[in-house]
């Protein structure tokens, strides 16, 4: 408001200035005077005011000297200046070829102005599409400025820019990249840092990379632009837009919809309110909105604002301008996602004709209009049509832009489909293949720079490639494209797991990058305190804040931290046939949306078969999602007579038509036995609803299971055959929770905790509290008489096998004191056992269950986090459950989440044994699996974990754990063989599947 009211006032001084000192200044520095003053006018974005100045500078240069004199050429130069920075790009023209006009006659073509004006002309005719007009134009301007000027001078910088621009905008990207290098060093050393011109450098420095697909190296850039520029020229500027919009994208294309649309929405207010809405760059910003909505499945959002945009850029660039032609594609493409054809066509046939005249056919842009001709064809069954444009787009981007770039990934998708959708499986096969090795160096050159949220978001655009791969496989027969599907399951399953894993043991070992994933560490957990507050108790800004510091650390990690980039290469199906010895064998199961012509989607499941010796992986179609989700659905709760029909062999199975219909066995595995003649031992890694089931304990008769037939070994990935978990406990050391008292008692408690003397008041306030409504009234966790026994009972297995052990028993079982585990530099225990129980609630979101967290559902049981839904419960925590507040401030309050537990630093444990109800159980999120106990210990850094896929009694569990360990510890067995014989032990005493067959051992 005083910016504004102050801009008059210093106009009509400059003015005064000039009349009282004309007789002291020559002419020449009194029209510079005032053209100087336009152009602050002109960066203030005052455009009215700006040419008022001007044109008195042009009419005192008129008046007093000639019209071809340097200074009116000046004025002109500045006019265009003005019209440019207005979006009148024709008013720029005419008046920058009029000064090019008058400094070529005054001053000659090796003059520092005239260069000027080439450079700025050249910005013109880029600006309006012409880049072939512009190109000749800035190689001369560089050429004159690197003569006159040399190479560290500030205009000479410019002409590098620029000149990357033009090559930039006409797809010669191996011209543009060391062009900006130069730039922006000579700048760095010259300039230094904090100007607005090197903000310009590194913002289209930036777009070129994203341009390439190359997105670990143009978010720094961008960042840092964005950082310098609200320093230099403040968060109103238009360029500030600008950056937001170029950040905005790459959020979009690696999935994070919502950081985008935030950016969008400010970088839009921005230009609205600066340049209003009738200026190019408010036409960009509304075109990239319309595309993010339209990305995100909101069409009727996204319809409005794509016309807004074409209207505007018809207006003002007319209509052979390539910005217009991006309109009607994005707008014809709009059309086809929402069905309208007859609107689609026309609209994408003039973009393309546009983009032809004005790009030539060798142009990306031209060739992203042939593919969304294609992609139109292919939707309206139009398959002969649609082919020669795929190909020719394919062919351009192969030329212009090369194989490793997200366009031409997607080239590659749309024809191997439109191949499969032929029945030309022969063409289609190698294009799938072809897809699998770009889509996964696009992905490992994404997980050096994004953090695990970013990460997750990205992986999904994947995801619909494997699909898409396993569909061709189910539909055709074809046996060339299962090694590459082979291969993506052990690339993408566990991705983001296994990279928090290698990020952290190699930060760990490495002093400098310790201290910034302990950092990292700190803001997770104090994250986890507001993650466990009821919605209206968050700090929206402290939640926002810290998930940028956590997210920008992960990044940094992932960067600069010795090793990883290593640590992550990538396992084939060949290397894990290597490790299988004669009898073995590996098989990934598999999920996948399977679609076929005229029939609806379905989710079906396959396993990839590998043996040692064979050619080549088997894919082995098993059955459709909803055979297996009718029998695990069928009884609601997992009760006792539930569990015994689902792993007996008696005439229960998938309810079909009404009626029962095969075994679990008839359904998974049947369709396996021919591939595994001979095979002894199976390494498996489960997909989708098979985490919800213990294999081994699948009845193949009356009186055996699957784990008789078969040593099964279950984990997350047969990639773990080639990369094995890298625990190696230096510790001969155990503890033990059990007997734990979930009422709290004051001087217990308060006893407890001062016992727990290495964790101070100070980091205990990091650590997550659980609030609910006080009026709360959910009910309670019961006593669990036997875990006290099995507690006692594994302390002296423990102890006569040498291994130092400590037990926390009734109110020592608290939540502080499981803390400590593993902080301070103390190695975590080799044993790691926890008898309580534990808890899993879906999401709510699935589960049409969602409600407000103002009020009547804690949040642990509605939050959008499934590491939130999980936990396990600990001494006092049943006045947390009820009141939904720890017993007395600054304490924990007994209920400790899955996400806590991924905070710890558990990577000195052997053994994690859950014996607990449902501590198995967690939200399946794709190729990622089970978000719940598992994924936390795992993220802990424990190897072997066991633990409940549903209520297992308390007596049973006693009697498993005990045999367990006895088997392991005292018969000297590995930990698979013990646990498999301690299973086997109590079903040949008589017990019934839900009394033996609810753990399950993950390695």
């Amino acid at each position: 408001m005083k910016t504004c009211l102050l801009f008059p006032v210093f106009f009509s001084l400059c003015f005064i200035a000039h009349a009282q000192n004309a007789d002291s200044l020559s002419v020449v520095k009194q029209v510079d005077s005032l053209i100087q003053v336009s152009r602050t006018l002109t960066d203030k974005q005052d455009f009215d005011k700006a040419l008022e100045a001007n044109a008195a500078a042009e009419n005192l240069a008129l008046e007093k000297l000639v019209r071809e004199s340097a200074a009116y050429g000046s004025c002109a130069h500045n006019h265009g200046r003005v019209f440019s920075y207005k979006g009148d790009y024709l008013e720029a023209e005419k008046w920058y070829l009029e000064a090019k006009s008058i400094r070529e006659k005054v001053l000659g073509k090796e003059h520092p102005d005239y260069a000027a004006s080439l450079s700025n002309l050249a910005s013109i005719y880029a600006l309006m599409g012409n880049n072939e007009k512009a190109l000749p134009l800035q190689i001369e301007a560089k050429a004159i400025r690197e003569k006159v000027l040399g190479k560290e001078h500030p205009n000479y910088i410019s002409s590098l820019n620029g000149l990357a621009v033009n090559y930039m905008a006409m797809s010669n990207y191996e011209k543009a990249e060391p062009i900006y290098i130069e730039a922006k060093a000579t700048h760095e050393k010259v300039l230094g840092k904090q100007h607005f011109d090197y903000v310009l450098i590194l913002t289209n420095f930036a777009v070129l990379y994203l341009n390439m697909g190359n997105y670990e190296k143009a978010e720094p850039l961008l960042l840092e632009a964005k950082a310098i520029q609200e320093k230099v020229l403040g968060k109103e500027h238009p360029f500030h837009a600008q950056i937001l919009n170029s950040l905005s994208y790459l959020y979009m294309v690696m999935g994070n919809y919502e950081k985008a649309e935030l950016l969008q929405l400010d970088a839009r207010a921005i230009q609205e309110k600066v340049l209003g809405k009738e200026h190019p760059d408010y036409a960009q910003i509304l075109n990239f909105l319309a595309c993010l909505y339209a990305e995100m499945g909101n069409y009727e959002k996204a319809e409005p604002l794509h016309l807004e945009a074409k209207a505007i850029r018809e207006k003002v660039l007319g209509k052979e301008h390539p910005a217009y032609a991006e309109s009607l594609s994005n707008l014809a493409t709009l059309y086809r996602a929402m069905g309208n054809y007859e609107k689609a066509e026309p609209l994408q046939l003039e973009a393309k004709a546009i983009r032809e005249k004005v790009l030539g056919k060798e142009h990306p842009d031209y060739a992203e209009s042939m593919n969304n001709l294609a992609v139109l064809y292919m939707a309206m069954g139009n398959f002969e049509k649609a082919e020669p444009p795929f190909l020719e787009a394919r062919a351009i981007l192969e030329k212009v832009i090369g194989k490793e770039r997200p366009n031409y990934a997607k080239s590659l998708k749309n024809l191997a489909n439109l191949y499969s959708a032929m029945g030309n499986y022969g063409k289609a096969e190698p294009l799938y293949k072809e897809l699998t090795q770009v889509d996964q160096s696009l992905l490992e050159k994404a997980v050096r720079h994004l953090s695990d949220r970013e990460l997750d978001s990205y992986l999904k655009k994947f995801s619909e490639s494997q699909n898409q791969a396993l569909s061709f496989v189910q539909l055709s027969a074809s046996k060339k494209v299962v090694p590459a599907c082979y291969d993506n399951s052990l690339f993408y399953k566990g991705f983001l797991l296994q990279a928090a894993g290698q990020i952290k043991r190699l930060a760990l070992s490495d002093t400098a990058a310790a201290e910034k994933f302990n950092l990292m560490k700190s803001y997770e957990r104090r994250l986890g305190i507001q993650y466990t507050r009821p919605i209206v108790e968050r700090d929206s800004a402290d939640v926002a804040e810290l998930e940028a510091k956590a997210d920008a650390l992960a990044k940094e990690l992932a960067r600069t931290v010795t090793g990883f980039g290593e640590a992550l290469r990538q396992v084939n199906w060949q290397e894990v046939q290597a490790t299988l010895k004669p009898g073995e064998a590996a098989i990934e199961f598999v999920n996948f949306r399977f679609s076929e012509k005229k029939q609806p989607v379905e989710e079906m499941y396959a396993a990839l078969v590998l043996l040692p010796g064979n050619s080549q992986p088997t894919f082995v179609s098993l059955f459709e999602e909803k055979q297996l989700d009718s029998l695990l659905g069928a009884a609601g709760e997992r009760k006792s007579d539930y569990v015994k029909q689902l792993y007996s062999i008696a005439d229960r199975g998938i309810v079909i038509g009404g009626k029962p219909h095969k075994t679990l066995y008839e359904v998974i595995w049947q369709q396996l036995e021919k591939e595994l003649v001979g095979t002894k031992t199976i390494y498996f890694s489960p997909s989708g609803l098979l985490h919800r089931l213990n294999l081994a304990a699948i009845p193949i008769g009356i009186d055996s299971v699957l784990g008789d037939r078969y040593q099964l070994v279950e984990l997350g990935s047969t990639r773990q055959s080639v990369v094995p978990n890298q625990v190696k406990s230096t510790a001969n050391d155990a503890i033990l929770f059990g007997g734990i008292q979930y009422d709290a008692d004051s001087t217990s408690i308060a006893k407890a905790i001062a016992l727990i003397d290495s964790v101070s008041i100070a980091s205990r306030g990091e650590l997550s509290f659980f609030y609910t409504d006080s009026t709360l009234r959910v009910g309670t966790w019961g006593s669990l008489p036997f875990t006290d026994r099995e507690v006692g009972n594994l302390e002296r297995i423990l102890k006569t096998a040498g291994i130092q052990t400590q037990t926390r028993r009734a109110y020592t079982a608290t939540e502080e004191s499981f803390k400590t585990i593993g902080a301070g530099g103390k190695p975590s225990p080799r044993i790691l056992h926890i008898a309580t129980h534990g808890f899993f609630y879906p999401d709510p979101k699935t589960e049409g269950t969602q409600q407000s967290a103002l009020g009547g559902e804690p949040i642990f049981k509605i939050s959008d986090h499934p590491m939130i839904r999980s936990g396990l419960i600990l001494a006092g925590a049943n006045h947390a459950w009820k009141t939904g507040k720890p017993f007395k401030p600054g304490m924990e309050d007994g209920i400790l989440t899955a996400y806590e537990i991924s905070q710890m630093n558990l990577s000195n444990t052997e053994l994690v044994v859950l014996s607990a109800c449902e501590t198995g159980l967690g939200d399946i999120q794709g190729n990622e699996g089970v978000y719940g106990l598992q994924r936390a210990f795992k993220i802990a850094g424990a190897k072997y974990l066991i633990m409940s896929l549903w209520q297992v009694p308390d007596k049973q569990t006693s009697l498993l754990m005990t045999a367990f360990y006895k088997k392991w510890l005292e018969e000297k067995m590995e930990i698979p063989e013990a646990f498999r014989a301690a299973q086997k032990e109590l079903r040949d005493a008589g017990l019934d599947p839900y009394q033996w067959a609810g753990f399950v051992l993950v390695e």
